[in-house]
């Protein structure tokens, strides 16, 4: 069956610790008990895809050990076709390790593992799930190379989300339809020095050469901005818990959103209220919300 959103992306183990704050360079808190959760961007935004009742495959790589194995379930779990997130032997699974400070706010080091050895051939090996997907959502936890070979088979909307931060090739953004980047990401790939409020992120993006582009902001919702215009997006006021996957959660509910044939505003509208639920409630994966509860939580 042919997949409405096509993932290419990472999966990585998550390794949680909840601190009173995140440490700054040389310090050393104390935090509590380890958590071992499923993560990775690519991940994420499949599960928070599939958990928003959207047919999903993944494509990526997992490592050969025991963390390559419990990710494989937990997306399986959600009936996301696997078939193409391959086996890399001798090689370990990505791994995360994630502090998670009291106010919700996160520090975040990735090992990549296996999501490093992702190339352009599994892109083509994987064929129709990447072809044929009506979204193909990516990132950059796994080599441009492999993500430019992704845009570039899409016959569907590319959406890339643009993190961790990196400067990108013209040929990768050229096959972009939108671009969903927070405002460090979209100074980056703008060339921009300085601080990025809503009146700035649009001219910065109206720099690049997506049909769209659509800047979240946080707190504070996000920007949808095309050659036309530009339209804010609040977000629902939340109290956060965890701000970890959210902004992966909104990227799925954005693509979510296009699936079910809502406009671009409309489907950032639903968005930030999937990416605030999401932190509600601690961990990536747990935390992905259904849209009943969204519905629920933000009543």
């Amino acid at each position: 069956m042919t997949p409405e959103i096509t993932v290419v992306g990472s999966a990585n183990l998550d390794l949680v610790v909840e601190v009173e704050y995140v440490p700054q360079v040389g310090e050393t808190v104390l935090g509590g008990d380890l958590a071992r959760i499923p993560g990775g961007k690519g991940a994420n935004q499949a599960v928070a895809a599939a958990r928003l009742g959207r047919q999903v495959a993944m494509v990526g790589r997992l490592g050969a050990d025991s963390a390559g194995n419990i990710l494989r379930a937990a997306l399986e779990v959600h009936d996301i076709d696997t078939t193409s997130l391959l086996t890399t032997r001798d090689t370990p699974n990505g791994v995360a390790m994630i502090a998670v400070a009291a106010d919700g706010d996160n520090s975040i080091v990735v090992s990549p593992g296996a999501n490093g050895r992702v190339t352009a051939a599994d892109i083509e090996t994987a064929g129709a799930l990447v072809r044929d997907a009506r979204v193909v959502l990516l990132q950059l936890e796994i080599p441009v190379a492999a993500v430019e070979a992704a845009a570039r088979a899409a016959s569907g909307r590319v959406i890339l989300n643009p993190a961790p931060a990196a400067e990108l090739p013209s040929s990768l953004l050229e096959h972009v339809d939108i671009l969903v980047p927070n405002q460090t990401e979209l100074a980056i790939l703008s060339g921009h020095d300085g601080p990025v409020d809503a009146s700035v992120a649009t001219e910065l993006a109206r720099r690049l050469p997506m049909e769209a582009v659509v800047v979240t902001l946080g707190a504070e919702g996000a920007m949808v901005v095309t050659p036309d215009d530009a339209v804010h997006v609040p977000a629902p006021k939340v109290t956060p818990v965890d701000t970890t996957g959210a902004g992966d959660s909104f990227c799925a509910a954005l693509a979510d959103g296009l699936v079910r044939s809502l406009s671009l505003v409309d489907a950032a509208a639903w968005a930030v209220q999937v990416g605030a639920v999401t932190t509600l409630r601690p961990g990536a994966q747990p935390s992905l919300p259904t849209p009943t509860e969204v519905m629920q939580l933000l009543s």
